[in-house]
């Protein structure tokens, strides 16, 4: 994620972004490749491990809380500047309403 002042890229602040996020970062895989092994899905399988109610919302890796669905779908949900989700509900499924 760039960081610029007056057209100046802030290499420093930008280092510091990335090292921050790394602990977190190793979390959140582990909890999607834990979904996934829940749900059976193999290396290569195209589909993702959806969640009905979102990790980040307070849903947990239980089978009943996951289900498969296209990698498309599943990453198509309106983000803020943190990269927390504003909606669980997809931008596709707005527009069929």
């Amino acid at each position: 994620m760039p960081y610029q002042k007056n057209g100046v890229r802030q290499y420093d602040r930008e280092l510091q972004w990335e090292h921050s996020k790394k602990k977190t970062r190793s979390k959140d895989r582990a909890a999607r490749n834990k979904a996934r092994k829940e749900l059976g899905l193999k290396v290569g399988d195209p589909r993702d491990a959806g969640h009905k109610k979102a990790l980040s919302k307070g849903g947990k890796n239980t089978l009943s809380n996951l289900f498969a669905q296209s990698a498309k779908a599943n990453q198509s949900f309106s983000r803020n500047k943190d990269g927390s989700m504003k909606s669980e509900t997809s931008k596709r499924e707005r527009k069929k309403r």
